[in-house]
């Protein structure tokens, strides 16, 4: 596998070596049609042309998982601006606080973000800016590089290598970090080509419109697709990330006789660190380009020259806080097994500990409210030293609920035990790939 230093050298070298073959396939009057490579060169080209003439030096891309979308983010780069990949619900304080003075997207969203725009950056070139979900904190911009970015595909794809005919389909939010890298960059840096889903309208028929070979999914589109059997006998391997699966899902791709696979990354790592190779999906080798030590306490460390963040964006402090003498403390919790392999225990963040010494691993606590709650909108979080129940639903429900959670609260120790159930009329909210906003959450409920 070759490693590329930049997408340029990415997109020239396919472009020379097969310029014919599809880098994207997408949908055009209800009929499958292919860009090639060669197409794909000439159009980043242009725009890149367009770009360098405009004056400004922070571009803002409203990502769509369109093919226009990312001809903007690769011109943009390859133009020399700082550029952030911002999703639909982006707002004016994500503009502002990425210096952004050039919004490229929906005409209506651009709009509604100019008041936002600021007089741009110096020396912003090679920057390349993700927000991370927030979910145990305060959103942050993360500085990551082409070059990184490249990294982390070749990192990744020198454990699962793809072939030219392959074809990705690319289902995911590009504007994460995991779908920029394995539903983009993966394929890309193959030869292989990138299927372009055509929006949530469309999960129940992508699959069986571009017929692909391999899929990259986060667990709560995977097990939609599998629930409603909508997996093509074509694809023959499937990418699960960014997120806790449950063990039915691999189950049920080894039983359709397809390949899978589970990845561990972070947006400080451009994405991927580890990858399930073997029969066990939750036990991980560890990607070349990272080394993976474990802390006291089983916290994961990660140290990697090439894949690394350049650090928090104008946030010194909360750079310094993780990243130690260019070693990420992730705040996950981690084990090897007597193979050398490396399983995901829990989170740091996600355990509550209470001023008795009472410790709450909340998935854990949560799967088991599951058995009650069913498939309820719900989440655990701290409110005044206690757990107290957060639910989607109305105050009416209030002893039902009790009831039904009694049997389950009469077995634990007091401090364990939920303290209250909070009511709310909105879902629960939840980043792109499904993971609860847990801080979020947190601050509305202490504000209550």
């Amino acid at each position: 596998m070759k490693c590329f230093k930049s997408f340029e050298d990415m997109l020239g070298y396919w472009a020379e070596k097969t310029p014919d073959a599809p880098a994207f396939l997408t949908e055009r009057a209800g009929e499958r049609t292919a860009v090639s490579f060669s197409a794909f060169d000439r159009d980043v080209r242009k725009r890149t042309g367009e770009l360098a003439l405009s004056g400004k030096t922070s571009l803002g891309v409203l990502v769509n998982g369109t093919y226009p979308a990312i001809v903007e983010i690769l011109a943009g780069v390859r133009a020399g601006l700082q550029v952030t990949l911002l999703n639909e619900n982006a707002d004016a304080d994500q503009v502002t606080d990425a210096d952004v003075d050039l919004l490229w997207g929906d005409e209506d969203l651009v709009e509604e973000l100019s008041p936002a725009l600021t007089k741009g950056v110096k020396n912003g070139k090679g920057r390349i800016l993700f927000f991370t979900s927030g979910t145990t904190s305060r959103r942050k911009a993360v500085v990551l590089t082409e070059q990184s970015l490249c990294a982390s595909a070749y990192n990744g794809g020198c454990l699962l290598p793809l072939e030219p005919d392959d074809i990705l389909m690319s289902m995911l939010p590009l504007d994460h970090v995991f779908g920029f890298v394995c539903a983009f960059l993966w394929a890309t840096s193959f030869g292989a080509a990138v299927a372009l889903g055509r929006g949530a309208r469309h999960y129940f028929d992508d699959c069986a419109f571009y017929r692909p070979t391999v899929l990259s999914a986060v667990p709560m589109l995977l097990g939609f697709l599998m629930q409603r059997r909508l997996l093509n006998a074509e694809m023959r391997l499937v990418l699960i990330g960014a997120g806790d699966c449950p063990p039915d899902l691999p189950q049920g791709l080894k039983a359709a006789g397809k390949r899978v696979a589970f990845g561990y990354g972070l947006t400080e790592t451009s994405s991927g660190v580890a990858l399930s190779l073997g029969e066990d999906p939750y036990a991980m080798t560890v990607c070349p380009e990272d080394r993976v030590t474990l802390g006291e306490d089983g916290e994961i460390l990660i140290a990697s020259p090439t894949c690394m963040m350049q650090g928090y964006y104008k946030d010194p402090a909360a750079t310094d806080a993780v990243l130690l003498g260019g070693v990420l403390h992730t705040g996950d919790l981690g084990a090897f097994d007597e193979q050398g392999l490396l399983h995901i225990t829990g989170r740091k963040k996600e355990i509550l500990v209470f001023s008795d010494g009472t410790k709450i691993f909340l998935p854990e606590y949560e799967r088991d409210l599951r058995t009650a709650l069913s498939e309820r909108d719900f989440a655990v979080v701290d409110k005044a030293g206690s757990p107290v129940l957060v639910i989607k639903g109305d105050e009416s429900e209030r002893v039902e609920l009790t009831i039904r959670l009694s049997a389950l609260m009469k077995d634990l120790p007091i401090g364990r035990r939920l303290k209250d159930i909070y009511f709310v009329n909105e879902p629960l909210p939840r980043t792109a790939t499904g993971k609860i906003k847990r801080w979020e959450l947190q601050q509305k409920v202490r504000s209550i």
